[in-house]
């Protein structure tokens, strides 16, 4: 992976003096390599990342919650993609989250991502979450008319509320078991333009366009406002943030991983070690095995090699 100096040079775990214009989106923190030799790094990641979770199902104790947000074409569900590709499906669980269902709307905001926190031994990765509920609805405030809230909590400081019931929420399943990180892939604007034309100009990302991408274009400043206070409002140890500058994907998938590693690495799974009992039942168990003759295996594989 690179460095974990490199990979905390994009935390926040303390946002009171948090600025959003600090943060570069095509940073690489220095890093030059070529593309291949980033595709080998990431694979190396990802291989860690696997031999960690395999240990975290087995000791079935914590769990591990990504939370990704970004303005689109950041380049998420590749990202999250390509972070976990070569782990076992059992262990990880993504979400997408869209616009909230008419039985999502009869709860509250967090209902539908609380239903589905990831269990103990497991990663959950929530591409949008909560979060949308203090960014979108922040840049479109009529939609709060349509979520059918109780009159009285649609104030001026209902962000201000969100965001520390958020705040509180995160501390809480941190302190059962859940480790939260955030990721923010911090894309351009220039960025997003192009990536907005491929899909044009490409027939085969043509599906990817929504005509509406470029209605939110125009508000992208405000988006920006928004996740800055969010990010501030919500940074702290327990559930800190990572501006990932998403502007080079073959670099933002490197740090996201390298987080998502690092938090693995914090909570330090281990293969549960057996009670003596166990452990005379497995030596019994293998003696009883060996005593049915040599392995098969064993004589196909020298077969071969004489071949």
């Amino acid at each position: 992976m690179i460095s974990k100096k490199v990979i905390d040079s994009f935390k926040v775990t303390n946002g009171k003096k948090f600025r959003l214009a600090d943060y570069k989106t095509n940073d690489t923190a220095g890093v030059d390599i070529s593309k291949e030799d980033a595709a080998t790094l990431l694979a190396e990641t990802v291989s860690k990342i696997a031999d960690l979770q395999a240990k975290l199902y087995a000791d079935d104790r914590s769990a591990l919650l990504v939370i990704v947000q970004a303005m689109d074409a950041a380049g998420k569900d590749s990202a999250i993609a390509a972070v976990t590709s070569g782990v076992n499906p059992a262990g990880v669980v993504v979400h997408s989250f869209k616009a909230p269902t008419s039985t999502e709307l009869d709860h509250d905001f967090m209902w539908r991502t609380t239903n589905v926190l990831p269990e103990r031994g497991r990663i959950g990765i929530f591409n949008r979450s909560y979060y949308e509920e203090v960014l979108i609805t922040r840049v479109h405030p009529n939609i709060l008319e349509h979520q059918k809230l109780p009159r009285d909590s649609i104030t001026p400081n209902i962000y201000k509320d969100r965001l520390e019931d958020i705040r509180s929420f995160e501390a809480y399943i941190a302190r059962n078991g859940i480790r939260p990180i955030k990721i923010f892939l911090n894309v351009s604007m220039d960025e997003q333009r192009k990536r907005f034309l491929s899909r044009i100009d490409e027939p085969a990302k043509n599906w990817k366009f929504n005509m509406a991408d470029v209605t939110e274009r125009k508000l992208f400043s405000k988006y920006m406002e928004a996740y800055e206070d969010a990010i501030r409002s919500t940074a702290t140890p327990e559930a800190p943030w990572y501006v990932v500058p998403a502007d080079r994907k073959w670099f933002a998938r490197l740090v996201m991983a390298g987080a998502i590693l690092d938090a693995l690495e914090k909570i330090d799974p281990k293969f549960p070690t057996l009670p003596k009992e166990q452990l005379a039942e497995l030596k019994a168990a293998r003696a009883a095995l060996m005593a049915e003759g040599p392995l098969k295996e064993k004589k196909e594989k020298k077969k071969e090699k004489d071949e």
